[in-house]
């Protein structure tokens, strides 16, 4: 019998008769929650979340869960039994987790109307898959669960059961939620959406991920972490990875002739490959500002220095180095990719981010690599569309893509592909992906892709940790090229483990956010004005969402009830 006696406490907490007697289990309150919602430490109160989630074969189930409790909790655990049906047929979660908190020093400059607060200052995001975690008195603590959802299951309701565990005062306490998932008869296909998330492996980045340690480039260590990366980059969906010949490719010279030695790039190919998401390939950048923000484009050479350590130098356009490697590595390149059977999938960037201050010189180098591979394509975050036949992937951030929607309508209807992307801008009203804003605003962002014609989305910040980071700590960081602040979860939304890496709720919204996408385009198969209109429903435009959950998941409902048909 676990009942007891909590006299004190019931004076000190609640002012209750001492002749009253309680469970542990009334000083507790566990509630499913909406996975759309972000539960804050400060919050009371949990408007409790009911029904079914409804989805298709092929994508993902999620559930949040909350406790909060007047007496701190200890060894919290939490678990669910398989799935099954009134078959016996059955799956099980690949993901149970704390959802942990974060701190933002640096709040949005340009905040939209339902930005986030929160009073202490954390928010959560980050999905701990820990045995046991601890709990405060008085403070919220939301749990998460991800379920697969097989592509050979069985259209029909799907059930189990959620158990939360733990020691309250000493005294152990269990607590039962029921849950369910319905799975429509329909398969999520393939997603067609083209998504890059630019990950980082540099010897900083790779010391977070591991803990603090120190991994040696290329080691055995090294390339696990890699391969972890990969695994996660899957799971969101992401099908254009960033890779930089001029770090990994080692050369040798004799006299002004190069060698080159592709070994190590072909690792990161096999990884990626492997992981079934090299859909293609961007090349990292051979240019970058000479200075500022509105100078002009240099080349970067990779160089040895006395000790063997290959550095990117800046070289001017006109510079004899930068001219004979060039000449001698894209040719290269392209040999070695065509001999691996992937020159195809291949996209070559050339600087970062051109403006209408330094896009001549922008062209001038664009023309240049065009001379020496003329079937390459380029592919750019842009901020100007001063391009033209020079780009053949345009990625303008979002608030561009808008203000010059009809120029980039135009290049599609060319042959060109349009992408958009995110970072510290666009803000105010517009979606992104911060830790301030509502789950929903991150979800729909490959809803704009579908109403406006994108077939592409790129995220700068999957896990750039620099020197010195605490992804745990302070969630802002500092761009290094000019010492921006950026605004919290820029930088990354993935979490680093010890080699492994935690989920985070952002990532698990924008992963959904491209089965919703794949979702849209196999309506729009069946019934094109259907599909536009469920989109509408959402996105109004540009900056103007219905930001309701509720309607977002009935919108959702409709899309897959009409799919089943």
């Amino acid at each position: 019998m676990r009942k007891f006696i909590l006299l004190v406490a019931a004076i000190f907490v609640f002012g209750l008769p001492q002749s009253y007697a309680l469970n542990i289990e009334d000083f507790i309150t566990f509630e499913r929650v909406d996975p759309l919602k972000k539960v804050f430490r400060e919050e009371n109160f949990f408007p409790e979340f009911k029904g079914a989630v409804h989805v298709a074969r092929g994508e993902y189930a999620t559930f949040q869960f909350a406790v909060r409790s007047a007496i701190p909790l200890k060894e919290l655990k939490l678990s669910v039994t398989p799935f099954s049906n009134d078959k016996g047929k059955a799956f099980t979660a690949s993901r149970i987790g704390f959802v942990d908190y974060v701190k933002i020093n640096r709040l949005i400059p340009k905040p939209s109307i339902d930005v986030l607060r929160s009073q202490s200052g954390y928010f959560p995001d980050p999905i701990r898959e820990v045995e046991s975690w601890s709990v405060g008195r008085d403070q919220a603590q939301p749990m998460w669960i991800t379920v697969p959802i097989p592509a050979k299951t069985k259209a029909g309701i799907y059930k189990a059961e959620v158990t939360l565990s733990g020691k309250a005062s000493g005294e152990e306490f269990t607590l039962k939620k029921n849950i369910s998932i319905k799975v429509y008869p329909v398969t999520l296909e393939k997603p067609t959406l083209w998504l890059s998330n630019w990950f980082n492996t540099s010897d900083a980045a790779m010391k977070v991920l591991n803990g603090g340690k120190s991994v040696k480039r290329y080691s055995p260590e090294y390339w696990d972490m890699v391969s972890e990366i990969a695994r996660m980059l899957g799971e969101c969906h992401t099908n254009v990875i960033l890779l930089d010949p001029l770090r990994h490719v080692e050369y040798t010279m004799k006299g002004d002739k190069y060698s080159f030695d592709f070994g190590n790039f072909d690792k990161f190919i096999e990884i990626f490959e492997k992981a079934g998401i090299l859909g293609m390939i961007e090349g990292e950048h051979i240019a970058i500002r000479k200075g500022g923000w509105k100078s002009q484009f240099v080349f970067l050479v990779p160089e040895y220095n006395e000790d063997g350590v290959k550095k990117k130098i800046k070289h001017d356009l006109d510079s004899g180095v930068a001219i004979n490697f060039y000449k001698q590595y894209l040719p290269a390149l392209k040999s070695h990719l065509k001999r691996k059977g992937l020159e195809n999938r291949y996209a070559q960037h050339i600087a970062d981010e051109p403006t209408q201050s330094n896009y001549k010189s922008y062209i001038e180098i664009a023309k240049f690599v065009k001379e020496c591979w003329p079937e390459v394509k380029i592919i750019e975050a842009c901020h100007t569309t001063n391009l033209e036949n020079m780009v053949d992937i345009w990625v303008p951030h979002l608030a561009r893509f808008k203000k010059d929607y009809k120029f980039y309508k135009a290049r599609k209807n060319a042959g060109d592909d349009v992408w958009f992307y995110t970072c510290l801008s666009p803000q105010g009203e517009y979606a992104n992906r911060f830790v301030e804003l509502p789950l929903l605003k991150t979800r729909i962002l490959h809803w704009l892709n579908y109403r406006y014609g994108a077939t592409g989305y790129l995220h700068w910040g999957f896990n750039q940790w620099g020197n010195g980071c605490n992804p745990y700590g302070d969630i802002s960081s500092i761009q290094s090229e000019f010492g921006t602040v950026l605004p919290g979860g820029d930088s990354w939304i993935v979490y680093p483990n010890s080699g492994k890496l935690y989920s985070s709720i952002r990532m698990e919204a924008m992963r959904d956010g491209v089965a919703d996408y794949t979702l849209l385009q196999m309506l729009a198969k069946k019934d094109p004005k259907q599909a536009k209109e469920y989109c509408r429903r959402v996105v109004y435009n540009w900056t103007a969402y219905d930001t309701s959950n509720d309607h977002f998941r009935w919108t959702r409902k409709k899309i897959l009830e009409q799919l089943s048909k």
